[in-house]
This record gives structure tokens, C-alpha cells and sequence, in this order.
């Protein structure tokens, strides 16, 4: 009878929430105590994580489409008994793995590293197919190295009892290693936050309120996608996924105004590639380089602020010099937002001040600090809802339910989790191997050598390579990899640690828009109902800031390097060469062509002076002129460039 009552309950969803809510207690115990240590918690976690990766592509149409439902169901549950069975013997024989077997596994060790191994690699076949076959190339790299023709990438190769070994039961490198034990340690901390936004639907509201606060006419519209993007990057590691929530309202709203779907694609593509330098988050990639630097994540946002800073400044001039030429300043029709959604805003945005004072004022730890801000916006959503549902007795309020949120809350960070989980494991096997095999030692030498014959030529060299890393892996992918390869020959010949780290970062942002691929721009323009090319080529035209802040920090370096006021120096005198440039491009001084075409590229001469000048002083001088000269050109623009609206065109009789 009681079996009978419990089967209605049995589905992959409710396992999936059980699982997820597993996660999520086990998680919030470990930021609170820190038990056990990174290690010991990935050793138990990783396989839970799969588990959960796998149920959820299970239930998103079955993993495999071309089999039979009774197939897939067969293969999930042999994949999840392989979890149970991982997570069994790593926590039973972690002490034994992890210090007394090391070197000398046992036959069970190997087995069940091969079966993680091969598990791991399945999944990434289907998620991040790019890592896959990368690494399936450098499995086959690895063992059979001494075959290749070319000395550069002989080696002497190695046994597939290495590759296994390596990549799981040493728990150094690999599956259970560095990258692994970040995603679900500091990352899935701060996760914590997007989960409160997402089970409450603050995202959402936030959206709504920066339409509200982006302008009263119609060429203010776009601004809309930038003030939203910017906020939600603040929890998104994702410029897809940013596209993905802000972009399903703004685009339809700028196509409803006027605005082609290429531009209204292009402008929401590049508003999220901002999101990937917004700090907390920065695209996860911020998680890395603070262990890469040895330095508490603090440190690293308060660059990232400045990055941030400059690049949205100068996109909010680029959409805004763009928007003025495609539509006249017609007014458009208030907006009204609940009183309701207006406070969540507000709490999501309390939530990120709270997360600053934690960490930069009281200097919590990123865990603690993740976890009492999670714990905060959760406490501030639910007492909202119950004051507006029971108190209030607003209507706005019943399209919330209390119990429904909290789970929507705890799947979405085992989901977010379990989903970084599997990409840095990924990762974990790729590094691994790249180390085994030495590749990373000869790589570095090599441009060791081209350093020596000319710095500027490391540098352009290295952003080519970055740019082909990052047309196919995404921009943690890209980031790790550059900074294992590219980062000590820099600092060899003398570049300072955070500008070569920054460098390898904004390399990894530009290469999640670099063509020929960008999943960010791909979601944009099918939301657009547009064309992919000119949508990623109009993305990139706005996003030029990623492209000369890559090469600024090298000049204008406290940008990076030291917090302070030489910090805020270097960040203004950045934003306004950005913007300087930004005219040149695209606004209009006068209405002769000629004339207009001169003073512009004497502006943008002189921006680049600002940006470029060694001497700090001269920098200093052109920008006093720059600014100003920009102010007075954007009014002109305004004037000159401005279609006439349906009012003008009306003749007076």
C-alpha cells in the first residue's frame, strides 16, 4: 500500500530534487565549517554533481535522441550506478587514495578512475563537445607522442595506465583536482546568490525596473539591455545565458520600437560579453586567477570593477551614438512596476552591497562571505512575500509560492553547480594531460624566445593564439589555458603577474565573441529572428573596449595592478580614450562630410594618446582635451545625426 502511495512521487524530477537539495545542504555545511578540505569534498561531490548532470539531460529529451526511450533508460542507469559506485569507493578509501596509495594504486583505483574517466568524457562529449574532442586528441597525443615528425611537440610519450591514473585517482590533477575543487568551493558559493535571484524571479524584475530607468524616448531603448545586462552579469558567469534571460525582453522591445533585429541582436550580444567582466562572478574565470595569484578573491574583483566600468561606459556611448542616428526622439508610453518587483530589485542589489562589505570591509572569506549573502537575499525574498502576500494581500504576490520557489531555488544551484562541475573536471583532464606530456614547458620556452627578440611581438602572438583557443572553448576554457601557457613567459621578461593574468582574461572575454563562433550572438540573433554573421559582426563593432582594454593594461598597468587612486587614474583615462575613439567611429560632428571625417580622426588621434602614451603626464594633457571634445561632439551628434521624427515631417500649412 505505502509503495503504491509513494509511486506517483518516483520520476527523475523528484530524484533530481533530491539529489540537488543533498547538494545543497552538504554545501552549505562545508562553507560554513570548511570540513574535511577542498579535496575530500570534491572526492565525495564530483559524482553526485554527474548524477545530476545526467538526470537533467535525461529529462530534457533523453541524452540520446537517435535511441529508443528504453535504451536511454537502460544507459542513465547504468551511468548513475556508476556514480554511486565512484562515490562509494572515494569516500570509503580517500585516506588510503589520497596518502597512503599514492604511486602504487590498487586494480579496484584504476577501475573506477576508468570508469570516471570514460564517464566525465561522455558527458563532455554531449555538453562541451570542443573539450571533448581536445582532449581525446591529447589522450592519443599523450601516449604516442615520441611518433610525432616535428621536434617541437616529441615527447617520449607515455602508458594509459598514466593518462588514467593522472587524470583521477591522484586527485592533484585531472578530475579531482585544482579546477574542480573551485567549482565547487568558492564558485558554487557565490552561485548561492543567483539561485536566491532565480528562485524568486528577481531577475526578471530587474529587467523590467532598468527599462523603466533607461529613458523616456525611443533612442534610450537599447540602454535597456545595457543597465540589465550589467546587473545580471553581476550573477551570470554566462554571456549566453545572460543573452538568454535579459534578451528574451529587450530585443522584442527594441524590435517593437523600430530597430532592426541585427542591431537589437548585436546590442544584447555585447551587453552580456560585458556580464563576463562584471564582477562577483567574472565569468568564473575570476575564481581561477585568484588561486592562480595565490590572493583572496577581493582582490581580483576590485580590478574587475574597473574593467567593468570602462567597458559599459563606453557601450552605453556606442548604443546610444547608434541609436540617435536610427530613431528620432519621439517620446514613448510609461511603464508602471509593481511596488513588488521594484523591492526585489532592490533586495538583489542590496544583496551584491552586502556581499562588498563582507568582503572588502569585513574581509569574510569568500565561502563565508557567499554563503551569509545567499542566506541574506533568501531571508529578505521570503519575508518580502509574505508581507505582500498575507499583509498586503497584493494580488502581484500570488504568481509567487513560497515552496515552489525554494525548490526552483536549490535545483537551480545544483544545476549551475553540477553543470561548472563538469566543465572544470573537463578542464581538470586537459591540463593534466597538457602537463604530462610537457607541453606547456615547450610552449612557454618557445615564446620565451620571441620575447626576447621583441615584446610586441609576444604580445600580438599570444592574443592570436588566444583568439584560436577561444573560437572554440569557452571563456574559462580559454582563460586557463592561456594563463598555464602564456602567463610565465611574460612574467619572465618582466610583465607584472596581474597584467598578464588580466591580458589572458580579457583575451578569453573577446573569444567568446571572435568569430566564427559565439553561443552568446547565436541566442541573440535567433531571439532577433536575424541573421547570425551580421549580428556577431555588429557585436563586435560595439564591443571594441574588450579589444584595446587587452592591450591598454600594458601602458595604463595600475588599471590592474594596485587599488587605489593611480587606479582610478588609469580607469578614467582609459574610459575616456574608449570613448573617444567610440565617436570616432560612430557619431557625426558636422554635417560636411569632409570636415566631419578630420576632426573625428583627430579625435581618435588623440584618444589614442590617452591610452597609449608612455609618459603619464602627456596622457593626462591629451584627455583634458579629449573629454570635453567628446561631450561637445555627442551634442553635435544628437543635433546632426537624428532622424526626423513623424511630427517634423508633418508640413505646416
Amino acid at each position: 500500500m505505502l509503495s503504491e502511495q509513494l509511486k506517483p512521487y518516483a520520476n527523475v524530477k523528484n530524484l533530481r530534487f533530491v539529489l540537488s537539495l543533498v547538494m545543497f545542504v552538504w554545501l552549505g555545511w562545508y562553507f560554513y565549517t570548511g570540513f574535511g578540505g577542498p579535496s575530500e569534498l570534491v572526492a565525495a561531490l564530483v559524482p553526485i554533481a554527474m548524477m545530476l548532470q545526467i538526470l537533467c539531460m535525461h529529462e530534457n529529451g533523453y541524452i540520446y535522441k537517435r535511441l529508443p526511450p528504453i535504451a536511454n533508460h537502460v544507459l542513465v542507469a547504468i551511468y548513475l550506478a556508476v556514480c554511486l559506485f565512484a562515490f562509494y569507493h572515494f569516500v570509503t578509501e580517500y585516506e588510503q587514495i589520497a596518502i597512503w596509495r599514492q604511486g602504487s594504486y590498487t586494480r579496484m583505483d584504476f577501475i573506477m578512475g576508468l570508469l570516471v574517466f570514460l564517464l566525465v568524457m561522455e558527458l563532455s562529449r554531449i555538453a562541451h563537445s570542443e573539450l571533448f574532442w581536445m582532449n581525446v586528441v591529447l589522450v592519443f597525443y599523450t601516449l604516442w607522442g615520441y611518433l610525432s615528425p616535428i621536434d617541437f611537440f616529441w615527447h617520449p610519450g607515455t602508458t594509459f595506465y598514466r593518462v588514467i591514473t593522472s587524470s583521477t585517482v591522484e586527485l592533484a590533477t585531472g578530475i579531482y583536482g585544482q579546477y574542480s575543487q573551485i567549482a565547487l568551493t568558492t564558485i558554487a558559493a557565490f552561485l548561492l546568490l543567483a539561485a536566491a535571484a532565480r528562485g524568486f524571479d528577481a531577475q526578471g524584475a530587474m529587467v523590467h525596473f532598468m527599462r523603466r530607468i533607461a529613458g523616456k524616448s525611443r533612442a534610450t531603448i537599447p540602454q535597456t539591455a545595457v543597465l540589465a545586462s550589467s546587473a545580471v552579469g553581476m550573477i551570470s558567469g554566462s554571456g549566453a545565458a545572460n543573452a538568454t534571460v535579459v534578451g528574451a525582453f529587450t530585443i522584442p522591445l527594441m524590435k517593437r520600437y523600430g530597430f532592426p533585429g541585427e542591431f537589437a541582436g548585436a546590442v544584447e550580444t555585447a551587453a552580456s560579453m560585458g556580464g563576463l567582466i562584471m564582477p562577483p562572478v567574472m565569468a568564473v574565470a575570476g575564481f581561477v586567477m585568484a588561486e592562480f595569484l595565490g590572493v583572496s578573491y577581493w582582490s581580483v574583483t576590485l580590478r574587475g570593477f574597473s574593467l567593468a566600468f570602462v567597458y559599459y561606459a563606453t557601450l552605453g556611448l556606442s548604443v546610444y551614438l547608434l541609436s540617435v542616428r536610427l530613431m528620432p526622439a519621439d517620446p514613448i508610453e510609461k511603464t508602471t512596476i509593481p511596488m513588488y518587483e521594484q523591492i526585489k530589485t532592490g533586495i538583489f542589489f542590496l544583496g551584491i552591497l552586502f556581499l562588498t562589505l563582507l568582503m572588502g570591509g569585513l574581509n569574510y572569506g569568500e565561502q563565508l562571505a557567499g554563503l551569509y549573502t545567499g542566506a541574506f537575499m533568501f531571508a529578505l525574498l521570503i519575508l518580502l512575500y509574505l508581507f505582500f502576500k498575507y499583509v498586503l494581500k497584493d494580488p502581484v504576490a500570488d504568481k509567487d509560492a513560497l515552496l515552489k520557489n525554494i525548490r526552483i531555488m536549490i535545483e537551480t544551484h545544483a544545476e549551475l553547480t553540477s553543470y561548472l562541475t563538469l566543465l572544470l573536471c573537463t578542464l581538470g583532464i586537459m591540463v593534466g594531460l597538457f602537463t604530462v606530456t610537457g607541453f606547456i614547458n615547450r610552449m612557454g620556452g618557445m615564446m620565451l624566445r620571441v620575447g626576447e627578440f621583441n615584446i610586441i611581438a609576444l604580445v600580438l602572438m599570444a592574443w592570436v593564439f588566444g583568439w584560436l583557443v577561444g573560437a572554440g572553448l569557452p571563456p574559462t576554457a580559454t582563460y586557463i589555458v592561456l594563463a598555464v601557457i602564456i602567463v610565465d613567459p611574460l612574467r619572465k621578461l618582466g610583465i607584472d603577474p596581474w597584467v598578464a593574468h588580466f591580458f589572458c582574461f580579457l583575451i578569453a572575454v573577446w573569444g567568446e565573441l571572435s568569430p566564427p563562433t559565439s553561443l552568446a550572438a547565436a541566442v541573440s540573433a535567433r531571439i532577433a529572428e536575424a541573421s547570425f554573421v551580421k549580428t556577431m559582426f555588429e557585436a563586435l563593432k560595439l564591443c571594441l573596449p574588450v579589444t584595446l582594454m587587452t592591450f591598454a593594461i600594458f601602458i595604463r598597468s595600475e588599471l590592474v595592478t594596485k587599488p587605489g587612486w593611480g587606479q582610478i587614474v588609469d580607469t578614467l583615462l582609459v574610459a575616456i580614450a574608449c570613448c573617444g575613439i567610440t565617436f570616432a567611429l560612430f557619431g557625426r560632428v558636422v554635417r560636411n562630410q569632409r570636415s566631419d571625417v578630420m576632426l573625428r580622426v583627430v579625435l581618435a588621434i588623440a584618444s589614442f594618446m590617452v591610452m597609449f602614451h608612455p609618459d603619464g603626464n602627456i596622457a593626462l594633457g591629451a584627455a583634458i582635451c579629449v573629454l570635453p571634445a567628446t561631450i561637445y561632439s555627442t551634442l553635435c551628434h544628437r543635433r546632426i545625426a537624428r532622424p526626423r521624427s513623424a511630427l517634423e515631417q508633418v508640413p505646416v500649412s
